[in-house]
């Protein structure tokens, strides 16, 4: 998924569970929820979109939400899987090869195989625009 998806799904269950450490818990963990379904990533060509991407998230959650703080620490617990990628990425190196080897093999396992663009784009689509309806409504 690309960041704005993850962004707005903490942000989304930071604005609904008031319990600190079981929001932080769900929004680390649905970072592979999210990566499980069929998506569109950034290719290593591409890479100069994430800081687009990610301040857009920023600016969409700071619109639609409350803005307290539980919000963009949700966000943040939502990010971190991909911030380790992201190190590898730029060192040229595996910093963290556990993490590595279960979340781009194991989580992103639908990555290689037949899925039309259509459909990664549509589940991208469908849980950016839920997550920002959940923000909205709280």
């Amino acid at each position: 998924m690309i960041l704005i998806a993850h962004m707005l799904a903490g942000a989304a269950l930071a604005s609904k569970i008031n319990t600190v450490w079981l929001v932080v818990l769900l929004a680390f963990l649905s970072h592979y929820l999210l990566d499980f379904l069929p998506h569109i990533e950034y290719s290593n060509k591409k890479v100069k979109y994430i800081f687009l991407d990610f301040v857009s998230g920023l600016i969409l959650i700071y619109i639609f939400s409350t803005n307290t703080p539980i919000i963009y620490i949700c966000t943040f617990f939502d990010l971190i899987q991909d911030g380790f990628t992201l190190l590898d990425m730029l060192s040229n190196r595996k910093n963290f090869p556990i993490h590595d080897n279960f979340h781009r093999k194991k989580i992103h396992f639908l990555k290689n195989k037949k899925i039309s663009v259509f459909w990664r784009l549509f589940f991208q689509i469908s849980v950016t625009i839920f997550c920002l309806a959940v923000i909205y409504y709280s």
